[in-house]
């Protein structure tokens, strides 16, 4: 267990701390961890709240103690396959970016020193890690920006930022799941709804997944939006070795 702690987090949480730095690897561990945590189905965990350095497991102390769930726990972290290559799944974003959808990307273009095309291609042209879902039910940390267009967050935030909005905050993309206060810099939107509680699983995504954005036109959203809107619209997803 190098680099790996358990700690109490007050009366009713166990906490397991990874190596304190934000990177894919890291990420996997925990990824991988909670899997083999979840498939154990242990009596009194409650959840389990990843995030970019550790895992917070909630349990109910009166079904299982500290004790006994520590003991559960460092067993399972202990095995060597928790930190082997799983399956990448890939979840394809269509965004339309710009105008009135994305009202900073002008911003954010300006601060790189290129142009607004340029920004929608570097942006459009990898796959991001979900560190963590978090601020919001259903809103993601992705890591893996280009550092040619990390952008300042606003010095004022915007009061209402729409549901669907993607945007940039210093080192990090994200997209914001319901209307909300924020101040990341918005460069485009998604017709896509990440959360909706009216859907059997709530939240779209999954920490440990990966989000491909893919640049549409103002028709195609409009359309996506729609079916969307129907129940008629599901996300590609792609899965693969990492």
């Amino acid at each position: 267990m190098q680099n790996i702690k358990i700690v109490p987090e007050g009366d009713a949480s166990l906490l397991i701390q990874f190596e304190q730095v934000i990177s894919p690897e890291v990420n996997q561990k925990i990824a991988a961890a909670a899997k083999l945590i979840r498939a154990q189905q242990i009596s009194g965990i409650i959840d389990m709240i990843p995030t970019y350095c550790s895992l917070l497991i909630n349990y109910n102390p009166l079904v299982i103690s500290y004790e006994a769930l520590y003991k559960r726990v460092e067993s399972i972290v202990r095995m060597e396959s928790h930190s082997e290559a799983g399956k990448k799944k890939v979840w394809e974003i269509p965004v339309v970016y710009g105008g009135t959808y994305g009202p900073d990307l002008g911003a954010i273009a300006e601060h790189a020193g290129i142009s607004e095309e340029e920004v929608i291609k570097i942006h459009s042209s990898k796959d991001y890690l979900i560190y963590m879902l978090g601020f919001l039910p259903g809103f993601t940390y992705l890591g893996g920006l280009d550092e040619k267009i990390h952008t300042p967050r606003l010095a004022s935030p915007r009061v209402r930022i729409p549901a669907g909005s993607v945007g940039i905050g210093g080192s990090q993309t994200g997209i914001y799941p319901m209307d909300s206060p924020g101040g990341w810099q918005l460069m485009g939107m998604t017709p896509v709804k990440t959360y909706d509680p009216d859907r059997e699983t709530p939240i779209l995504v999954e920490a440990g997944d990966y989000i491909r954005f893919v640049p549409v036109t103002e028709e195609k959203y409009l359309e996506i939006k729609a079916a969307v809107e129907a129940g008629t619209y599901e996300v590609t997803v792609h899965e693969g070795e990492d």
